[in-house]
């Protein structure tokens, strides 16, 4: 019975030990795009469902492009063809 209770008392103690720490792990920069992660094609407007800039805490400015498909992609928010699509996506904010 002891080492039934024992055994028990330590799987809880497992359990509750890994998801405290599953949510410690979680990292703020995992939002964040490093120099590999970065394309520099142009990617079609139709295959774009959303994108979202990082944040201010990340060491380089970019933009988190996801495609309808669900990849995602990191984009230099410089980049011209991305800007033309920023344009043409406010334009049809406003317009609506």
């Amino acid at each position: 019975m002891k080492v039934f209770s024992l055994a028990l008392l330590t799987l809880l103690l497992v359990a509750l030990w890994t998801g405290s720490q599953g949510v410690s792990f979680r990292s703020p920069y995992s939002a964040c795009c490093y120099k590999d992660m970065f394309i520099r094609q142009k990617i079609p407007a139709l295959l774009i469902k959303s994108y979202q800039k990082t944040p201010s805490h990340c060491s380089r400015k970019a933009v988190r492009v996801e495609l309808l498909k669900g990849k995602k992609f990191c984009v230099d928010p410089k980049e011209d063809w991305f800007r033309q699509y920023q344009r043409q996506k406010e334009s049809t904010r406003t317009s609506t």
